[in-house]
């Protein structure tokens, strides 16, 4: 299969990342030619199955494939920590050097030159100090990942909201991710916490799993444990899409969590009501050329007089969703780039990143998400469980 733009982004970047440990963890701290071999031939074969990971996961039987992503997002996240602390050391050591350039003359005897050892133990010294900082980043991402979600709670104003729905609760779980890494008692924690909040409402917003119902529908189950008065409701994700989306919507119809494909639903009592809208991910069903997000066809018979929260997966078409008369529409899937520096980046690719944004009077939140993908690990952007009070 062709490699996507952002498949080939990772492939550089292990080309490239590899290559500066190489020579700055080996070839600057040592000149013997064995273990600057060894070296190259585990950096090279860990670059190579970085560069051919989802193939590998995809032809090998699940046990095998989950090693394979075990292993290699784990180093995949030691490996970019490491070159960050490498980096920061040489960018501090460049900006001291750049001072010194910077001063002003001044006559002084010529100092001795430094010799070759203690070249090699300043160079030692460096990447030692860059190796702790690297493992200290890697350490508390790590951490930070498996910690529970810090708590987010906004009050989303919508003037058609019926006055008896004043405060209504909506708390949000997205991009859970389990698979491999995130399992039960990952899971048993996240409910603890959401139930402890005491929703209206629970909303499931996609990329809840990376696996087969088989494998996971044990951990995923923890999700019937779920307490809200007016229940929970589940869109699909673009990972769902590839895990078997079909199947894991019949799953979770089997623990009472209903999906909402491209309808909607009425929300509320007899003192008053409000439309709860799901879309299927935005790319998911294209790339696997199944039917996937039709927001025509979710509006479908609704009342435009009545309030409208949307359920989508992706930040994407918000725009359009304000001007058909949603009010809120509830997102993840962008983990607020989850690693620096993909933190500082993510606002290049969607416009609604992380946060709330508005659009005339809709409003629209995205979700750093509960879990993570890829490297275990969150630096710049820790998990967080959203609850969102609506009021008129």
């Amino acid at each position: 299969m062709p490699l996507s733009p952002f498949s080939l982004l990772i492939a550089l970047g292990a080309v490239l990342g590899h290559l500066y440990l190489f020579r700055r963890l080996v070839w600057n701290l040592t000149s013997r030619r064995g273990p600057r071999i060894v070296a190259a031939l585990v950096l090279g074969f860990m670059t190579l199955v970085l560069i051919a990971r989802r193939y590998l996961q995809r032809t090998l039987p699940e046990a095998p494939g989950d090693v394979v992503e075990l292993v290699s997002y784990s180093w995949m996240g030691v490996a970019l920590c490491l070159v960050l602390g490498l980096a920061g050391v040489d960018l501090g050591r460049a900006v001291v050097a750049l001072g010194r350039r910077l001063r002003p003359a001044v006559t002084a005897p010529s100092e001795p030159s430094v010799d070759v050892e203690r070249r090699r133990f300043l160079s030692q010294a460096t990447a030692g100090g860059a190796l702790a900082l690297g493992g200290g980043l890697a350490g508390y991402g790590s951490w930070r990942a498996f910690t529970a979600p810090e708590v987010t709670e906004v009050v989303v104003r919508i003037p058609k909201l019926p006055r008896s729905l004043d405060g209504f609760s909506i708390v949000q779980l997205t991009d859970l991710h389990v698979g491999p890494f995130i399992q039960r008692r990952f899971m048993d924690e996240l409910v603890r916490r959401a139930n402890a909040l005491k929703p209206d409402l629970v909303a499931i917003t996609g990329d809840m799993v990376d696996g087969t119902v088989p494998r996971l529908g044990g951990f995923v189950a923890a999700l019937g444990n779920l307490h809200a008065r007016y229940g929970s409701f589940f869109v699909t994700g673009n990972h769902d899409y590839s895990s078997g989306a079909e199947d894991w919507v019949a799953h979770l119809g089997s623990l009472g969590i209903p999906s909402l494909r491209n309808r909607h639903v009425r929300i509320g009592d007899a003192g008053g009501t409000f439309d709860l809208v799901g879309v299927d991910d935005w790319h998911g069903g294209r790339r696997l050329g199944q039917k996937g997000y039709d927001l025509d066809l979710a509006l479908t018979g609704r009342d435009p007089e009545r309030a409208a929260v949307l359920l989508a997966h992706q930040p994407a078409n918000f725009k359009v969703a304000a001007e058909r008369g949603v009010d809120l529409q509830i997102s993840g899937h962008t983990h607020g780039g989850q690693l620096f520096p993909m933190t500082a980046l993510i606002g290049l690719s969607w416009e609604h990143s992380a946060g709330h944004y508005r659009h005339g009077d809709s409003h629209i939140y995205v979700s750093r998400g509960c879990g993570f993908w890829g490297p275990p690990m969150r630096l710049g952007s820790p998990p967080e469980l959203v609850k969102l009070v609506l009021t008129s």
